[in-house]
Formats: C-alpha cells, structure tokens, sequence
C-alpha cells in the first residue's frame, strides 16, 4: 500500500501549495476537508493542518478535535493549525497590533531540532496571518522566533506535533521545502519512492485489477490530460480501450488531422469523428457565451454519445479528470455551485449507464506531465498550451460562421508558429488569437478598408488561478502583427491584450 501524508484542509487559498510541496518530495499527499476526513489506517505516515481565511477567536471558526491526531501520527500545525493547537491547548492567540503578512526572518532557530534541522539562523519566511500566538500552553517549547513573533514555531513537548505561524509552502520561505523535508522524513520516515515511474506501475497494475477483459471507450481531446489517461489505459489493457476524437469544427488549423495522426502513431485504438457541420449548424445565429457554451456541450453529448454505441459491450467511460477537479468537488465549503463551463465541456450522461474511470485523479498538472514523459509521450503533445473545451467558439465574440472560424484559424495558426520559431511558445503558458465582434477602417493598396480585428492574449501562470500578461517583444509582435494582416483576408487591424488575471480572465468569453 502506499504510504501517504494527510493533509486536512481548513480553506486556505495555499492548501494545494502544501500539497504540491509535500509531492515535490517524491511523497504522496492527500487534500481532504477538516469536515469530512478520511479513514486514517497505517498507510498514514502524518497530518499536516492546514491554514485558514477564520481567525480561531471566531465563533464560525473551523472546528477539530486535535486529540484524534495528538500523540498518533506526527503533527504540523501551519499558520491557522498551529493557532488552533496552541488555543485549545490552553493557550491565548489575540489579534496582532499590526497584520503579520510578506517577509520576515527567523531571530532565534533551535538548531538541534529535528524540524528545524540545516534551516539557519535568519532564513527567511513569509507570513500571513491577522492573529498571533501571545501565550503558549504548558508543555509547548517555542523552538523559532522573528524579531515581532515570539512564538514562530513550538513543539508539544514529549511528543511529534508542531506549529508553525509561518508559511513553508512559498517560495518566500527560503527554507521551508527543507522544513517539509524534516517533517516529512526525518519525523514521520516516509521514504520518499512516489515517483512518475512508481504512479505508472502501480496505476497499470490497479487499473488491469478493476477493468479485467471490459472495455473502456475515453474522448480524446488532443490536450495533456485525456492523452495521458489514454496512454496509461492502452498500457493496462491494449485493444479493449476505444479512443474517440471529435472535430467539432471548432479546432485550431490542421489540428483535427495532426493529432489524430500523433495518437495513431502512439498506438492507440482511435476514431476520429467529423462533427463540423453538425456543431455549426447548431451554433449558427447563437451570441451568448453561455448559450454557446451549453450548445456545445450538448451536441458533444450526442456525437460521443452515438460513436460509443457502436463499440459493443462497453462498460466504463474513461475520464482525463485531474485533481484539482477532486478537490473543488469537496471542497471545505461544499461544492462549487458553478464549474468552469467553458472549459469543461462533455460528461457523463445518466442515459450511458458507463462505470468511471479517472486514472489521473491524484494528480495535478506538472505531475501529469511528469508521468507523460515517462510514458514517452511527445512533446509536443505535453508541452501544449491549454485549449478550452468549446475551442474557438469562446475566442470568437459573437455570433460562430464558417467564415469566421476559417479567419481565426489562419490569424492564430501565424501567431503560435510565430512564438514557436521565436522560442516564446515554451514560455508562455497560454496564448491564442480572439476574432473580436468590431470592425476598424484601414487603408490598404489606397483603398479604404473596414475589416475585422484581431486580439493576441498570451499569458503567464503556474495554474491558471491567476495570470500575468506576457511582454512579448515588440519586434515580435510586429512581425506578427504584420504577417496577419498581409495574409489573413479581412483583417486590417492586430491589438494585444495586456491585461492579467484578476480582474480579468484568460479567456475572453
């Protein structure tokens, strides 16, 4: 069985980062609600409390029992858990005089603790909470202080449970993987053997266990996720899985034939379906994002739906769900009352009556990476851009034409091949052309024009939650600028987007 670190989420916007530290490690962590918490059986090697938007003075304030985990597993209070030990352990947390929050530097550092071994005196930590802890209970050591926090990180004497009021998980704290490190190793002896080999081996294994001789069929979508569960599938049961790839017409150019031709190259059993006119006609006058959205989805449905029917004896429907999708399905405040509709797309119909298997959902995104890579995927294939489900549809304001999407797919095609030649593409984390719903007089040949614009977006982002603008260089762009308007008939005008998430989205619909 394997060995696992779990992590008890109390609403903290770094819960993940903990988690993606903790993996980082080659140690296998689970996120679960401090409301809803697992079966804790011997593959538990400790707990990790995370942080929290409450004050523990509150009377709504997130609520534990510490003695279900005290003196059982080892224990690391972080910034909210550690306040929440130190008050209910008869200590007294108060409001801080001012907002403890950005860079600090540890004053005072027990050197010869286990938690805090090779950390040095003044590392760096970063901070992040409106309480501190004023008075420690009886039996709590303070083994860490900054010049303004006494009390930076305590032990329970005579036992493995620590606090900390800082956050390991940033890079603002220099040391704090080497924290993680301590805690994760040389206290609770996890043996650090979570790897993309050992996730493949034991995912093959598991997944041969569950479906035996059935069959699977899994949409294919071109992107890293449902790529990699369709290899990790082929792996564990060859011919009996059936791929499905659906060109809804609303892909970028040539990717319909170029992917389809990349997975068939990989091995795998795939049909590829010619959906276009189908998803146009039904998108034909439609102009609400949301609408669209809601269409697309549909009628994938039904193409899905009708190309699955022909595989007979299916039982399971593969699935590329990741798990940062697990998580916000129970999340601590219940599950979201909205997803993404715009990126996902698709589903389980009640009607298909299929078992689900998710063979990717304890990973997240760089991991899933990390594991198409050991699988020997292409790079080009890994190294992708996220593509939203409903594709250009949601990067053409307004209303969706034929002639619209061909326009779009000529303007972006220049733009990606443009940052691929320039070397930008694998430093961007995103980037796509939006045919916006304006025309603009232009003058070409001496003659006056009154043509469409085009939008460029590229931005960077580790996950998406928030993105900065990327500053292409102006040459670039130029370059860019230039080769869509003297190519891409009915375009007189390129705009770049220079906006970062918050407040506004990646995608512009």
């Amino acid at each position: 069985m394997q060995e696992k670190i779990v992590i008890l989420d109390f609403g903290s916007q770094y819960t993940q980062l903990i988690a993606r530290r903790v993996r980082e490690l080659n140690v296998y962590c689970e996120i679960h609600p401090f409301n809803n918490l697992p079966e804790f059986d011997s593959t538990v090697k400790g707990v990790i409390f995370s942080g929290s938007p409450y004050s523990v003075r509150q009377e709504n304030a997130p609520q534990i029992d510490v003695q279900l985990f005290h003196n059982k597993f080892p224990l690391l209070g972080v910034c909210y858990g550690a306040q929440y030990m130190a008050q209910h352990s008869g200590g007294q947390v108060i409001p801080s005089t001012i907002r403890e929050y950005g860079r600090a530097n540890l004053q005072y550092i027990n050197e010869e603790h286990p938690l805090l071994k090779n950390i040095p005196k003044d590392s760096q930590v970063w901070m992040s909470h409106g309480d501190t802890i004023a008075e420690i209970p009886q039996g709590f050591e303070v083994i860490a202080s900054t010049d303004t926090v006494r009390v930076a990180a305590y032990q329970v004497n005579g036992s493995k449970t620590y606090g900390i009021q800082f956050h390991p998980e940033v890079t603002h704290s220099t040391d704090g993987k080497q924290l993680l490190e301590n805690f994760l190793v040389d206290i609770c002896g996890c043996s650090q053997d979570w790897t993309p080999d050992s996730f493949i081996e034991t995912t093959i294994a598991s997944l041969r266990e569950k479906i035996g001789n059935d069959k699977v069929v899994l949409g294919l979508s071109g992107g890293v996720d449902s790529s990699v569960a369709a290899v990790l599938l082929h792996n564990a049961i060859g011919k009996n899985l059936h791929c499905i790839f659906v060109d809804n017409g609303l892909l970028r150019k040539d990717e319909y034939a170029q992917v389809l031709d990349s997975y068939q190259h990989m091995g795998l059993n795939v049909r590829g379906i010619d959906a276009k006119d189908r998803f146009l006609s039904q998108l034909a006058g439609v102009k609400d994002p949301e609408q669209k959205r809601k269409i697309i989805g549909r009628v994938f449905i039904e193409v899905f739906d009708d190309a699955a029917h022909e595989v007979q004896g299916v039982s399971w429907l593969g699935q590329g769900t990741i798990y940062p999708d697990v998580i916000e399905s129970v999340s601590v405040n219940g599950p979201s009352a909205t997803i993404k509709s715009h990126h996902n797309v698709g589903g389980l119909p009640d009607f298909m009556k299929l078992k689900v298997v998710e063979p990717l959902n304890t990973l997240f995104k760089d991991e899933v990476r990390r594991v198409g890579k050991a699988l020997g995927i292409d790079d080009i294939i890994l190294g992708r851009h996220p593509f939203p489900g409903p594709g250009l549809a949601i990067r053409i304001l307004g209303d969706i034409t034929a002639e619209k999407v061909a326009i779009l797919q000529e303007a972006d095609a220049i733009y990606i091949n443009n940052l691929k030649s320039s070397g930008w593409y694998d430093k961007v984390w995103q980037a796509g052309a939006i045919f916006l719903p304006v025309q603009s007089v232009g003058v070409m040949g001496d003659e006056r024009t009154y043509e469409h614009v085009i939008c460029l977006r590229a931005v960077g982002s580790v996950d998406g939650m928030t993105a900065d603008w990327s500053h292409l260089p102006y040459e670039l762009l130029a370059k860019i600028s230039n080769e869509i308007i003297n190519n891409v008939k009915g375009i007189n005008r390129v705009v770049y987007d220079i906006s970062s998430k918050p407040p506004a989205t990646i995608e512009w619909e």
